[in-house]
Formats: structure tokens, C-alpha cells, sequence
């Protein structure tokens, strides 16, 4: 065990994360664990809405975080939550949102999308995508949103579909994003599985074998070889990243994602695309 690299302020925090075994718990099990309630006021209340699906998909379920109801002509946040492609949820989950849209003073609509393996990577995208279409268009109008100024964010493996709905709307000529926000995005399905990292690396809580199993649901396949599921978008398997939104990624300095988030950075760079990096010494993923 590395717990010395781990900074010491982060060290008593580790406690609070489960410790995951997909080969031994249930995935339903997991899913069923207790999250954060949500916060409750003043902080701005989630609103639940039931928005279009697009290309025969369902429709999708949103939550819509307003600190500033009735104001118009300003930017909003599309937000994916993470939980490794596999788990979590917008409604589990909505008490960071909250906080968010209460500091940042603009709307957030969380995406409920659906989860791995039951759907693969092509019903989680659309549930995005539509969430997208909508915060462009009628949803945005609704909420005074200017469709010019929409930013995607997520953490993990919703960071990995913010980066994935970034790639996808520049490619279907979509709506535009203005900027992605990716916290430890989980972007490469070789991590761990044929591409080895350091011991110390996702050491804790996202281990290797996680991101595998993650992978594998997603994708419906094993991850890690020469090639991709046909339609499926893994941000570090996609060679051209010209034409995408300014970046913000952010990792921690132990986390099995951090190899690949510089890399991303690295590359989204040399594209010619705008991109911040932050790294926290000694943190671990989440």
C-alpha cells in the first residue's frame, strides 16, 4: 500500500469509499447503496423533467438545478455524472450539482442517462446527446439559456461522457459546445487492461480491474484491442480532435486515470484546442 503518497489531508477520507468487487457484489447491490441526499435550501432545488429521446431512443429523464429562475441571455451546464459507465445516478448524485449551480449562479440539467451493460455505449450517447439537443433548443429557451454559451461537465466516467458528447456533436455538425469541463474523465479503455500503469497508480478506490470491468459493459466487448466497437467514440482512440471546445482536466496525481487525462490534454493541444490541466499531488481518483 502506497498511503504514504497519499496526502495526508485525503488520507482519513479514503474510509468513506466502498470498496468495490464486481466479481463478488452484484451490480444491483452496488447501484442500491445509499448516496448523498440532496442539499437542502437555500441551495437551489432539482426540478425532475422527462425530456425527448432522439433516433427511436426513450425519452430521457433530467434534473434541472436553477439558482436564478426567469433570468435570460446566459450560459448553463450540461452535467453527466460518473460512476464508471456501470453505476450512479443524476438524482444520487445531484448534491454536487447543487453546489455547483449555486456557486457558479447558472442552470445545470443533469442527464439520467442509461447504464451499462444493460445499454451499451450507443443508448447512453443518445440520452446525452438528446439532453444536449434540448438545453439548445426548447429546454433552453425555457430556462433563458443562450444556445452559444452551453458547457458539458462531468467527473469520471461522466467526464468520459462529456468528452464523448463533445466529439459526437462536432461530428453530427450538432449543437456547439463551448467548453468541457473533465474531472478524472475516464477516456481510454487500454488503461489497465492491455496497457499496464504503475503500482501506485489507481492504488485506490477506481482500481485496474474496475476500469476493465467498466469497459467490458460499455463497450460490449473486452477492452483494450486493436480496435473499437463499430459507432463507439473512446476519446483517446480518436485521432482528430481539431474543432473541439476549450478544456479544463483535472486529476489527481494517483489516480489510475492520470496517464491518460495528460495525454488527452497533450494531444488536445497539439490539435490546436484550448486546454487547462490541473493536477493534485497525492490525491486519488474521486
Amino acid at each position: 500500500m502506497s498511503i504514504e503518497m497519499v496526502d495526508p489531508e485525503l488520507r482519513e477520507a479514503l474510509a468513506a469509499f466502498p470498496d468495490l468487487d464486481f466479481t463478488q457484489i452484484p451490480l444491483d447491490l452496488i447501484r442500491s447503496a445509499p448516496m448523498m441526499p440532496p442539499l437542502e435550501a437555500p441551495f437551489p432545488q432539482p426540478v425532475e423533467r422527462v425530456i425527448p429521446g432522439i433516433d427511436g431512443n426513450p425519452d430521457v429523464k433530467v434534473f434541472i438545478v436553477d439558482p436564478n429562475p426567469g433570468a435570460t441571455d446566459r450560459p448553463a451546464v450540461l452535467h453527466i455524472h460518473g460512476g464508471g459507465y456501470v453505476f450512479g445516478t443524476a438524482e444520487g448524485m445531484i448534491a454536487g450539482v447543487q453546489a455547483a449551480a449555486a456557486a457558479a449562479g447558472v442552470p445545470f440539467v443533469s442527464v439520467e442517462y442509461r447504464l451499462a451493460p444493460e445499454t451499451n455505449f450507443a443508448g447512453s450517447v443518445a440520452d446525452n446527446y438528446a439532453a444536449l439537443v434540448w438545453l439548445a433548443g426548447e429546454g433552453g429557451k425555457e430556462l433563458g439559456v443562450d444556445p452559444a454559451r452551453i458547457a458539458v461537465a462531468g467527473e469520471s466516467a461522466g467526464g468520459g461522457h462529456s468528452a464523448i458528447l463533445a466529439i459526437t456533436a462536432r461530428d453530427r455538425g450538432g449543437p456547439a459546445i463551448a467548453f468541457q469541463c473533465l474531472t478524472y474523465p475516464m477516456i481510454d479503455d487500454r488503461t489497465g487492461s492491455t496497457r499496464p500503469v504503475a503500482a501506485h497508480l489507481g492504488e485506490f478506490v477506481w482500481k485496474a480491474e474496475h476500469n476493465t470491468f467498466g469497459w467490458a459493459a460499455f463497450l460490449g466487448q473486452e477492452p483494450g484491442g486493436d480496435s473499437a466497437p463499430a459507432g463507439a467514440v473512446i476519446p483517446s482512440r480518436v485521432e482528430d480532435l481539431t474543432g473541439l471546445p476549450p478544456a479544463w482536466i483535472g486529476s489527481g496525481g494517483l489516480d489510475l486515470f492520470i496517464e491518460e487525462n495528460l495525454d488527452y490534454a497533450k494531444r488536445l493541444t497539439a490539435a490546436g484546442v484550448p486546454t487547462e490541466v490541473y493536477v493534485v499531488p497525492g490525491a486519488y481518483h474521486g
